[in-house]
């Protein structure tokens, strides 16, 4: 059996709830086709984020990771295709509000997904589940979490699918928050199901 890396953050800004850490609760321990899902959530910290994902990678061993990411606002499901080594945007959960800071300074500009996003999205879209591929993380944790994960695997030369998606707001943040669009949990968490499936399949041809 394989594993794979589910991770998800904690609530931020002014999202009082994050639908992705709910979804790596629920995901975490099961089987997903060849997979067996080790779900984490991280802080919303610059400062420590990356170290956690690399902690987890190297306590795992992960054959797979993928990272969600809250998109407040987005209507569909949005796995991206590149992060930047910028760091820049609204103050963390911790205050720390970097301004054009590089993640990494001896490393390349950008790293683009090694996930099957086209496949994913194709998969998402028959299904019913709204989704297309988003060509910016950002350039706040989302985006740093990507830019790590895909880092440390190239350094490493692990040789291993990595990347990252973002998914709309949960129904119940959406009434807390106010005029954003939303999707259930069990059809976001469906989403990622799905995706996890098409990696599977993509791992096997």
């Amino acid at each position: 059996m394989k594993t794979l890396l589910l991770t998800g953050f904690e609530p931020f800004l002014s999202f009082t709830v994050n639908p992705t850490m709910k979804i790596v609760e629920e995901l975490n321990g099961q089987t997903i086709e060849d997979y067996q899902i080790v779900g984490k959530t991280m802080t919303v910290d610059f400062m420590d984020s990356g170290k956690q994902l690399i902690s987890l990678i190297e306590e795992f061993k992960p054959n797979a990771v993928i990272s969600l990411g809250l998109a407040g606002g987005r209507s569909k499901i949005t796995p991206e295709r590149i992060a930047i080594n910028v760091k820049d945007g609204e103050a963390d959960n911790e205050g720390h509000k970097p301004v054009d800071e590089v993640i990494h300074t001896d490393g390349p500009a950008a790293y683009l997904s090694t996930l099957p996003i086209r496949s994913m999205v194709d998969k998402l879209n028959e299904s019913g589940l709204p989704a297309a591929i988003s060509n910016t993380a950002g350039t706040y944790l989302c985006n740093n979490v990507m830019y790590e994960g895909l880092h440390t695997i190239q350094t490493a030369d692990l040789n291993i699918p990595s990347g990252f998606i973002h998914i709309p707001a949960s129904h119940e943040l959406a009434i807390q928050h106010g005029n954003i669009p939303s999707w259930s949990h069990e059809d976001l968490k469906k989403a990622i199901t799905l995706c996890i499936q098409v990696l599977s399949d993509s791992e096997k041809s």
